[in-house]
């Protein structure tokens, strides 16, 4: 099974900007889908931001125009870009990736946003 392991989370201060990186041990061509999910205290997980195998992106609408998913496949790695970072963006951000019907995941990583 694939590793993920995330990086680049901290603490940030709102209207700040972060870059989530999702590296993985086996080349990212090879999933249907890369995405980004993020589970905030007392809360369910919740899908951020996908990019498929064909390049296609999707967000949550809650991040729309704020986030961006991005990929480098020599590198193996997907990123998020977070800019106009708000406290409700505030969770453990985890990277996943789809092949077929078989999903892996990171580890997480701590997003801290303070007002």
């Amino acid at each position: 099974q694939v590793q993920l392991v995330e990086s680049g989370g901290g603490l940030v201060q709102a209207g700040g900007s972060l870059k989530l990186s999702c590296a993985a041990s086996e080349s990212i061509d090879s999933f249907n889908a890369m995405s980004w999910y993020r589970q905030a205290p007392g809360k369910q997980r919740e899908l951020v931001a996908v990019i498929t195998s064909s390049g296609g992106t999707t967000y949550v609408d809650s991040v729309k125009d704020r986030f961006t998913i991005s990929r480098d496949r020599a590198k193996k790695t997907v990123y998020l870009q977070m800019n106009s970072l708000k406290p409700g963006d505030t969770a453990v951000y985890y990277c996943n990736a789809r092949k077929a019907m078989e999903f892996s995941w990171g580890q997480g990583t701590q997003v801290t946003v303070s007002s």
